[in-house]
């Protein structure tokens, strides 16, 4: 069995795709294509999973300038080609869409040759890509129910998340721990806003701890800032980068983070509440959909970029939560009510079902 993946750009794409394609190779012995374009995650993940990846050439068409909406409108039809020849020599019995820049040429390309097309939405809004072929697809499989209104035959499988964050040891409650994760890259926002208000913070909740993940560029700006606040470096302490995530969530009560479709999965499998607060540039504002969804379940609280204008939000908030130790318990339960430990199972089982054999 051969498997098409078309998409990438952000890791929250990608990286439920990378999870999908190992379950379709080790499981159930299928071949696995990616095809990407040189600027998206893809071009540098893919191929150090040990997969086969091929590039196209084509860009944004949302929330870009008119110039580069009329350069990917020229680069289209060429890419829709590419992406012909790569089915007519590839064969595929199925495509899965993963969204991104490259998802919607090999997604329409694999329509109109007939070949069946199932949609990985990770979010609760749909980007364009998939929406655009959502009506068209033989099945999609969605993080949250929000996202299956636009995308045909869609079940809520969730998304791929590794196997450790389902089975983290609960942080005893007191003293509390924050994690202040931002992305790989940090966030500007938390960076500078958390050491305005951290020895505030310190004062009302006594023993509170906080680690916090400034992105490599943003260290030396970021401690400075931090010790420039008086809080007591005992207690604090900024880091460029922090890998083993799974044992970081572990040490938190509260994580204060972004909300994009992998770290809302991520706290989901952990159990983890959370602080959310969503990058408001993100396209179709996708993030905010999440952080709503997370909300709801009564899993996160959420608070906009533009309520961070005033530090003191900030501070209220997590204030609050950190001397609630009961609530937190709740929101515990609420984001393990969010997870799906058989994410991929499911996604590779309903692609194999969906494949045209040769």
């Amino acid at each position: 069995m051969r498997v098409l993946i078309a998409g990438g750009g952000t890791g929250g794409h990608i990286i439920p795709a990378l999870a999908v394609a190992r379950e379709l190779e080790e499981r159930h012995g299928a071949e696995v294509l990616f095809v990407g374009t040189p600027r998206g995650l893809e071009s540098r993940l893919v191929p150090n999973a040990g997969f086969k990846l091929e590039l196209i050439k084509v860009g944004q068409l949302n929330r870009v300038s008119l110039q580069t909406q009329i350069r990917t409108l020229f680069d289209l039809p060429l890419a829709a080609v590419s992406c012909f020849r790569l089915l007519w020599k590839f064969r595929p019995g199925v495509v899965l869409s993963v969204g991104g820049y490259a998802s919607g040429p090999a997604a329409a390309a694999a329509l109109l040759n007939g070949t069946p097309v199932m949609a990985l939405e990770p979010n609760a809004m749909p980007g364009l890509a998939n929406r655009l072929i959502g009506r068209h697809v033989k099945a999609a499989a969605v993080n949250f129910p929000a996202a299956g209104r636009y995308l045909r035959n869609a079940e809520v499988t969730g998304i791929p998340v590794r196997p450790e964050f389902f089975s983290l040891p609960a942080p005893p409650p007191m003293p509390p721990r924050l994690l202040i994760f931002g992305g790989s890259q940090g966030a500007r926002l938390f960076n500078n806003t958390m050491p305005k208000i951290v020895a505030e913070l310190f004062q009302a909740v006594p023993g509170l701890s906080v680690l916090h993940q400034s992105g490599p560029r943003f260290l030396a700006e970021t401690e400075a800032m931090y010790r420039a606040s008086g809080a007591d470096p005992l207690f604090w302490s900024v880091k460029p980068f922090l890998d083993d995530m799974a044992s970081r969530f572990a040490w938190a009560n509260i994580v204060l983070a972004r909300s994009g479709a992998s770290t809302v999965a991520e706290l989901a499998a952990a159990g983890k509440p959370s602080l959310l607060v969503p990058f408001a540039a993100a396209a179709d504002d996708h993030q905010k959909r999440n952080a709503e969804e997370m909300v709801r379940a009564g899993a996160a609280a959420m608070l906009e970029e533009t309520d961070l204008a005033e530090p003191k939000k900030l501070l209220e908030v997590l204030t609050g939560l950190l001397r609630d130790p009961e609530r937190l318990a709740a929101m515990s339960a609420a984001a393990r009510t969010q997870a799906h430990p058989d994410a991929a199972q499911r996604i590779a089982a309903k692609l194999v079902q969906l494949a045209k054999r040769p």
